[in-house]
């Protein structure tokens, strides 16, 4: 299971090279907060090695995964990226 210390640098990297995305990201969390199931997230079941998990569109290109545990109420992101590196990394 991937940390929140290692969402977190993987998540400064990211935003090093693509600072204009970060207002975005903010909104994209608010909106998980309040309905992850919000269509305008885009929020999709993944398959194969990440069949646990789920993606939600950040932009066109980018992605962010992360994990939904209903009963508990708690999302856990787990990589931010573009799409080729979020789905490949894993």
């Amino acid at each position: 299971m991937v940390t929140l210390r290692q969402f977190l640098s993987q998540a400064r990297r990211f935003f090093r090279k693509h600072p204009d995305i970060k207002p975005r990201f903010k909104k994209l969390l608010e909106a998980l907060r309040h309905d992850p199931f919000r269509p305008s997230l885009g929020l999709h079941p993944l398959s194969g090695k990440l069949s646990s998990c789920y993606a939600a569109s950040l932009t066109y290109s980018y992605r962010v995964t992360l994990t939904l545990l209903i009963e508990e109420k708690e999302i856990i992101l787990l990589d931010i990226g573009s799409h080729d590196e979020v789905y490949r990394k894993k």
